[in-house]
């Protein structure tokens, strides 16, 4: 039993454990911008960067508390994702995916050359007030509103554009409108994961939010099934333990991570517990 009790609350399994959960909180963000919504983002992490960087100056610079930070990592991410949605509202697939990306390159580029933000050394001494139990609240948070936002009547109106948009238009859904605040809920919930993440390791530098990143939150997602929170949470779980427990094996871990992504593409593309296929 003791033995356990040691495993359980060992430093390593809760560090996994703790950005497994924030894992969790920004793909959930993401499958309501692609999964729910059907807007292909391939910038999830620039929202993810600016929660980061906005809570961490504040909290350096300013002295904020912890929840202020965290409020204003949650708020800029909103912020920037409604802004990149007015523009974006008329572009659809692959055309949506190079812009996301491109929006994606812009932030970590700025933030890259810009001293304030500590360039490419990136910004060190963060109070490191994120911890596992406050990680599992946002968890729980991020499913429940998730959950109750899915099953509500705007839910339902972000269900019907991805299911088709002109059809949604005809009955009378307000498609701008929507997609926007599909936008804006999703990049906040990367900007809160951003915040999180930033106050857990103390460190955080423009290379941690690259393209990569966006691109491991989706297979995340797609190994899950978009438009499934069980989904969501299951892909996160998966690919953020999976390299862990493949560490003794580390010349082929990342071989055997491709080589899963492959085969579930072509034996189940809606992903374990998703009922869409993905559509660029």
């Amino acid at each position: 039993m003791d033995s356990i009790i040691n495993f359980l609350f060992n430093d390593y399994i809760i560090q996994v454990a703790t950005i497994t959960g924030i894992n969790i909180i920004m793909v959930l963000g993401l499958n309501l911008i692609t999964g729910v919504t059907g807007q292909l983002s391939l910038g999830h992490a620039a929202f993810m960067s600016i929660g980061a960087y906005s809570s961490s100056i504040i909290s350096i610079k300013l002295g904020a508390p912890f929840i202020v930070s965290l409020i204003a990592g949650t708020g800029f991410g909103a912020l920037f994702g409604a802004l990149l949605g007015v523009p974006i509202l008329r572009l659809r697939g692959d055309y949506l995916a190079i812009a996301t990306l491109g929006f994606g390159e812009i932030v970590r580029v700025v933030i890259l050359n810009t001293p304030y933000l500590g360039g490419a050394l990136g910004i060190y001494g963060i109070p490191p007030s994120t911890n596992l139990a406050i990680t599992a609240f946002f968890v729980v948070f991020a499913i429940f509103f998730m959950y109750r936002l899915e099953k509500s009547r705007h839910g339902l109106a972000i269900r019907s554009i991805r299911e088709d948009e002109i059809a949604a238009e005809m009955m009378g859904v307000n498609i701008s409108k929507y997609k926007v605040l599909s936008f804006t809920i999703g990049s906040a919930f990367a900007g809160l994961g951003g915040a999180l993440y930033a106050h857990f390791l103390s460190y955080i530098n423009p290379i941690d939010f690259g393209f990569m990143k966006s691109i491991e939150q989706l297979c995340m997602l797609v190994l899950g099934g978009m438009g499934s929170i069980t989904g969501a949470v299951f892909g996160s779980i998966v690919l953020s333990t999976v390299p862990e427990i493949l560490r003794f094996a580390s010349e082929y871990r990342m071989v055997t991570y491709g080589i899963v992504l492959i085969l579930m593409m072509v034996f189940r593309p809606q992903g374990l517990f998703g009922k869409i296929k993905v559509n660029v």
